[in-house]
Parts: C-alpha cells; structure tokens; sequence
C-alpha cells in the first residue's frame, strides 16, 4: 500500500481526492493523509517518518510555501526519502524551475488530472 500525504491549503482537495481514489483506497492500494499547509505537514512527518512514501503538495500556499516545505522535507527527510511531487499553476514557470533545483521529483498541473496522477503513482484502474 502506498501512503501519500497530500498538502493543499484548499480543504476541498480532501473530498476531491477520497471521490476519484474511492476504489483505490477500498482496494488498500493506496492511503491518504490530509495536511492543509507547509507547517502541519512537517508536523505530520516529525511523527510519521517513515510512513509517507509520497508527498503532493501545492506550491502556493499562505504562511509556508510549497516550496519551502520542500527544501525542509529534503534536508531533514531522507531515510527513506520521500518522493515530493509539486503542483504548479499552469504557466507557472518560475516556481517550476526553484521546485526542480530544490529537489522536487515530479511535477502535476492545476487542475490536477487525475488520470495521470494514477499513472505516475503506478496505479491501474
């Protein structure tokens, strides 16, 4: 089972993705943990370690950046290293590039399409 944390300053995000994984997580493919900002998300890392194995988190969020909670994931998170996918505005380039230097592993558009969402997690439908 894969475990993802998902940060979104916007509480719908966690409707959003119970509805389009409903057969994933009843199958146990995967499982969600919400985190609705930067410092929350640290906070559930501190105490989960090595449970996510996957981290979704939108850039643009108020007080913590996405990118900042980045760096930190990348510099105290790193045994096992979580994989850190962003999600950028679209035309959102120079987040695009500060997320890539900074170590992001993976990049997904607003609106998230989910379709590919699943396939980059390896997950068939």
């Amino acid at each position: 089972m894969k475990k993802i944390l998902v940060v979104d300053d916007e509480r719908d995000i966690q409707t959003l993705f119970e509805q389009r994984f409903r057969k994933e997580v009843r199958n146990k493919q995967v499982e969600f943990e919400f985190a609705f900002s930067g410092e929350e998300a640290l906070s559930y890392l501190d105490h989960h370690e090595q449970e996510a194995v996957l981290i979704l988190s939108d850039i643009n969020m108020p007080g913590m950046s996405g990118l900042e909670l980045l760096s930190r994931i990348k510099k105290r998170h790193h045994n096992p290293p979580p994989v850190v996918m962003m999600i950028t505005a679209y035309g959102d380039d120079e987040n695009f590039k500060t997320a890539k230097e900074l170590g992001a592993d993976e990049f997904l558009t607003k609106p998230v399409d989910f379709t590919v969402l699943k396939k980059k997690l390896n997950i068939n439908n």
